[in-house]
């Protein structure tokens, strides 16, 4: 058993508390047997003499009831346990922030929870984020992670990554991307919203001025205002970010989803690309490239990324296996500029010493035998069935009621409402929800939200079965609220 002793006064009055404590603590609970005396004093390394008056002293105050021939029983009665352990009736006493960054945590991530809409009891949902899910992957990752546990060292990895994944990274890149990288360029991390954190600790102070899109994924922001960061929202129009509109004096960081913008879909034109690299270049500013799902191109081979094209090393390159896998394996990479390498590996081993290094090496060899890339051409084909299917049923029952964003590419759509506003939206959003069909709002992705009714769709999570039932619930809602031949607002 193992007790802490405070040190005050005699031996047997600090058994005595310590046992209280441990009992306070849930540690043993009610009814549990406690030590024979000479077992106890054994372990303690205490005289039985002591572990006997503080058993008596307990029993003496009703913590403890004899039984004969069978030991010493905890019985602590309901009133004698504190407050904030007495059960389910008293709520826990909540202390107020401790720091200003536990204020802001709090704050924020408050916010980006209301954002974060479930799907609970619905039967149908288009929300976004939500993994398609593949039996040949769930296959095939239980057996490399089985390998991979038979070879992996049980020692803490390289803070910086495994080696043999961080070389299968470049590789991938090379290949996929367009991205020149070396094994030391590559940081190992636990997904995206990883590494952003740590980018954020490693070039921003308080009050800095940070460059997000607008709209944006809402992680980002809630991120980078947790760290402190004055927020710039640029535009975004057909050709992803409007250069024009970054700030004169420049930005410490700029946040881009150039090869699909996440929510609207545009992609960065080569011009802008160009432009926004040299921006950074005269401003000394860093980008902060989030490749979150550049692999999924239904028209064409996917684009080269913003890094490939970067000459300045002043682009950090992030991309993510856990979108392309699946939400609950934590792991994606991060390329550093040459620069901020050891910025970035001091970071990482102070934040977690590194990303579990079972999953790092079937990773590394899942992408060296093929498997990732074939697992990617068969999320690819299935993903196009699935927004070959939602576009087809929103054209089928919206008609012109709606404007669709078709970026042909990732595993959501931005649709519109026509001279609707939000209120109109909203509206939509719960006559669905009633029929048990999960809409959502693209208005929280924004910093100011337009007056104007829009849906982000995922349809990752959605057979394209469901799909169909699922446009056709959303048709009929359209006519109750907004018949065909009704006038339209604006």
């Amino acid at each position: 058993m193992h007790l802490q002793f405070d040190g005050q006064g005699p031996l047997h009055a600090q058994l005595t508390r310590a046992l209280k404590s441990a009992v306070f603590a849930g540690r043993v609970g009610c009814g549990a047997r406690l030590p024979p005396t000479r077992l106890l004093a054994r372990e303690l390394g205490l005289s039985r003499n002591t572990v006997l008056a503080a058993y008596e002293q307990l029993r003496a105050e009703g913590f403890v009831a004899a039984r004969v021939g069978a030991g010493s029983y905890v019985s602590v009665p309901l009133q004698a346990r504190p407050p904030s352990l007495a059960g389910d009736e008293a709520d826990p006493v909540e202390l107020p922030p401790q720091s200003d960054f536990a204020d802001r945590a709090r704050r924020f991530h408050d916010q980006a929870r209301l954002a974060d809409e479930g799907n609970g009891g619905l039967r149908y949902a288009f929300q976004y984020g939500v993994p398609l899910t593949n039996p040949v992957l769930t296959s095939a990752w239980a057996r490399e992670l089985a390998k991979a546990a038979l070879y992996t060292p049980p020692s803490y990895p390289m803070s910086q990554g495994l080696p043999a994944l961080r070389k299968a990274v470049c590789d991938y890149l090379t290949r996929r991307r367009g991205v020149q990288a070396a094994p030391e360029d590559v940081l190992i991390v636990a997904g995206t919203q990883q590494a952003l954190s740590l980018t954020a600790r490693i070039l921003l102070n308080e009050g800095d001025t940070a460059v997000i899109e607008d709209p944006q994924y809402y992680a980002i922001r809630t991120v980078l205002r947790v760290h402190g960061a004055h927020l710039c929202g640029v535009p975004v129009d057909g050709e992803g970010l409007v250069c024009e509109a970054l700030p004169a004096r420049g930005a410490r960081l700029v946040c881009v989803t150039p090869s699909h913008q996440f929510p609207t879909g545009a992609l960065l034109s080569l011009s802008r690309r160009m432009a926004l690299l040299d921006y950074a270049q005269r401003t000394g500013s860093w980008i902060f490239e989030d490749d979150y799902d550049g692999e999924f191109r239904y028209d064409a081979r996917p684009l080269a990324a913003l890094r490939s094209l970067d000459r300045h090393d002043r682009v950090i390159y992030v991309g993510t296996f856990s979108k392309v896998m699946f939400p609950a394996l934590r792991l994606g990479y991060l390329v550093m500029p040459a620069g901020l390498r050891r910025d970035f590996v001091a970071a990482k081993w102070l934040d977690d010493f590194g990303s579990p290094a079972i999953e790092q090496a079937a990773m590394a060899n899942f992408i060296a035998d093929g498997g990732f890339e074939r697992h990617l051409r068969r999320t690819a084909r299935e993903l196009k069935r699935r927004r070959d299917a939602l576009l087809a049923g929103l054209r089928r029952y919206g008609g012109d009621r709606l404007q669709i964003a078709d970026s042909r590419a990732g595993m959501h759509l931005a649709v519109w409402l026509r001279g609707r506003g939000r209120a109109d939206a909203e509206a939509l959003i719960a006559r669905a929800r009633r029929r048990g069909l999960g809409l959502y709002s693209i208005s929280p992705r924004y910093l100011d939200p337009p007056d104007r009714a829009g849906l982000l769709m995922g349809y990752g999570g959605l057979s394209v079965a469901e799909i169909e039932q699922a446009v056709a619930l959303l048709g009929c809602c359209l006519d109750e609220l907004f018949p065909v031949q009704g006038p339209l607002q604006g």
